[in-house]
This record gives structure tokens, sequence and C-alpha cells, in this order.
């Protein structure tokens, strides 16, 4: 396994960051494609066995089934101080009016909640999920800073919002003397680059890390035509990716075929090889999809690749915030 710093963090990860949405009670948080946890345990050993050391997970996902699976198995397959173990904060998480989003009440809570179901002291990273435009950004990151300093976490990240909104909350983490953000868990594949506009720029200037989600588009990036019991079921990607160049999964499919590897490897290589991007987030439900993602580490694709995937591109409609 190979291992980077975190954004200009002193954190070492793996190059790879294994998802963990996929894992959590099926009946529970609308994804029926999640698997349960005697099904979860495997990937999460395996991953653990490969050297992957670096795993993401939410307090929404599965409400809240996902940490508690999560929690278990790294409890059972590894030692607490080499993992670098991340959840996030935002969503619903009971009906009340202070059972979502990023209050300081909401934060507060939120944090002791997801500890216990992981069964952890702290977590390595602590993000807010999306933008909570109902709440000051001041009172965000100051709740966000005390998690820290009361050691419930050692660093915090953003996920998925505008360049300015994320410039905005380092200001003002910054001006403060608060702890500011080290990762920005954005939306980037080859189906969607728009983050290559604004966001991704500031990532490098600031020396903030980018641990992308949907690498491989839901899957969409990993086969010509064919379906999954997931991709049948999850609204959220169809609409994501239903305008989406596929001149641009061809152009994978020609690549991997003439490399002899999977396209998730060609596609995953791809994303690894922007200079802003620490650590990929990739889920896996199939044993390929954890060895694939393994594999691309050692996948470097030429000047002539990269240009043959990205030629394709056109302009998207904004997706995932």
């Amino acid at each position: 396994m190979k291992y980077i710093k975190l954004g200009s963090t002193g954190l070492d990860v793996s190059a790879i960051c294994l998802g963990c949405m996929s894992y959590g009670v099926p009946e529970r948080g609308g994804h029926p494609w999640s698997l349960p946890e005697e099904a979860s345990r495997p990937f999460i050993q395996r991953a653990v066995e490969a050297g992957i050391n670096f795993f993401d997970t939410a307090n929404v996902y599965s409400d809240g089934t996902s940490e508690e699976i999560v929690g278990r198995a790294l409890n059972d397959f590894a030692k607490r101080d080499e993992l670098v173990l991340a959840t996030k904060v935002h969503g619903q998480m009971n009906a009340g009016p202070n059972g979502q989003g990023l209050s300081r009440k909401a934060i507060m809570a939120e944090i002791d909640h997801s500890l216990r179901r992981l069964g952890t002291d702290y977590v390595d990273l602590y993000q807010i999920h999306r933008w909570d435009r109902r709440v000051p950004v001041e009172e965000t990151m100051e709740a966000l800073h005390d998690v820290v300093k009361a050691g419930k976490a050692l660093y915090i990240g953003a996920s998925s919002m505008w360049a300015w909104q994320f410039a905005k909350a380092q200001h003002v983490a910054e001006v403060n003397g608060w702890t500011k953000f080290v990762t920005m868990q954005n939306h980037y594949n080859l189906l969607y680059r728009e983050e290559e506009r604004e966001m991704m720029p500031l990532l490098l200037d600031q020396g903030v890390g980018s641990i992308p989600w949907s690498p491989l588009a839901r899957g969409v990036l990993t086969r010509v035509d064919g379906s999954t019991a997931r991709s049948e079921t999850d609204e959220f990607g169809k609409r994501m990716y239903a305008s989406a160049e596929h001149a641009i999964v061809s152009a994978v499919a020609d690549i991997a075929e003439a490399r002899g590897v999977p396209m998730a490897q060609v596609a995953l290589a791809w994303v690894s090889g922007h200079k802003a991007v620490s650590s990929p987030i990739v889920g896996a439900t199939k044993p390929h999809h954890l060895d694939d993602a393994i594999a691309s580490i050692e996948l470097t694709l030429t000047a002539e690749e990269r240009a043959a995937l990205e030629a394709p591109y056109v302009p998207q409609a904004v997706q995932g915030f």
C-alpha cells in the first residue's frame, strides 16, 4: 500500500480510502443496496489486510448503523492508533427541530453519538457533510474548533459546497484563531469535472487535500453497459449522471482494453493523478471492487491517455450539493 500526507497535514493515509456508505442495515436510511453487518465485515477486514488505513462514514448513513458496523469491525480487525477514521455531520438524525444541521447544539450532540456508535474516544477527521445556510458560519466553525480542543476530533474537513463558501469558512476560522479545514470531500470524476473551475485550484493554493466521493461515478465508469442492484435503485445517481457524456465511458473502456486492466482502474488512476487529490473514496460491495481500487495505485496514465479521457467532456450542471 502507498501512503501519502493528507493535504498539508502530517497525517499519513492510504492512497485509497474505503467509503463505508454501502455498509448498513438496508431497511434503515433509504439505501436498499446496503450490505448488512455480516456481509460488510469481510470487505473491511480485506481493506485492513491490504494496508488501507483510511475509512470514511457518516452519521446519516443507514441511520447510524454504518458507524456501528464499521466501528465494531475495525475494533476486531485493527488497532485504533493505526487507523484514520473519518465521519460526517449535517444530515437529519431525529425528527426534532435541532435533529440536523450545523448548529452548535447539533454538532455537540452528534459528535458524541458518532463516537458512541463507532466505539472510539475520537475520530481523526470530522467533516461537515454539506453547507448549512440556516446557521452562521461563525457558530459552526467555533463549535468544530471546540470539538477538536476537546480531543474528540484531530482534524476537520468539509464536503460538497461552492468554493466561495469554503473560502469564507476558512477565513472565519483563520481570523478567530480557530481550527481550519484540512480536507474537502468533493464530487469529482471523469463524468463530473466542474470542481476544476474553482474548488480544485483553491485547494491546491491553500494546501487542502481533496478526498473525492464517487470517483467512479456510482459505477457508471466501470462498465460499458449493464446494470447493478444499486444502479437500478439509486435515484440520486441516476439524476447526477443523466446528462453525462458517455463517450467518456467508451474512452475509459478503450484504454482499459489496451492496458489489459479493468475500467475501474483507469478511472481511478485518472482521479488520483490530479495534484490536489490525496485519497479517492471508493466503495466496495464485491471483492473485485477492492482489488481494482488497490491496483489502480500502481497505474500511471500517460499524458496522451489523460487527454483522450478528458477530450469528450462537456460542461455539466452543478451536482452533489
